[in-house]
């Protein structure tokens, strides 16, 4: 289920302060976050982010193409092994 148009989308207000001192600054430190709900906006644009999957952080450099999706969308929880072996059982 989506968010409601009515409430806009959600942007946590610390982070996007955050940005904002970091683009003043100049800043090019990566900024470490734990909000993966928190939806990229145009602002992020040009940052560089380390993004808390649950075990590490990963790194994050954020394009227009982001914009509208969810931090946590880049940086995934499960890591994928591999698929079982198929059998060599007779197909009928």
């Amino acid at each position: 289920m989506t968010r409601s148009l009515k409430k806009g989308p959600y942007v946590d207000e610390v982070l996007y302060r955050r940005v904002q001192l970091n683009k003043e600054s100049g800043n090019r430190a990566p900024l470490r976050t734990w909000s993966r709900a928190c939806t990229i906006v145009p602002e992020f644009v040009g940052q560089n982010f380390e993004i808390h999957n649950g075990k590490t952080f990963h790194k994050l450099y954020v394009t227009e193409n982001m914009v509208g999706h969810k931090l946590g969308e880049f940086a995934p929880t499960r890591t994928f092994r591999a698929h079982t072996a198929r059998s060599s059982r007779p197909v009928a």
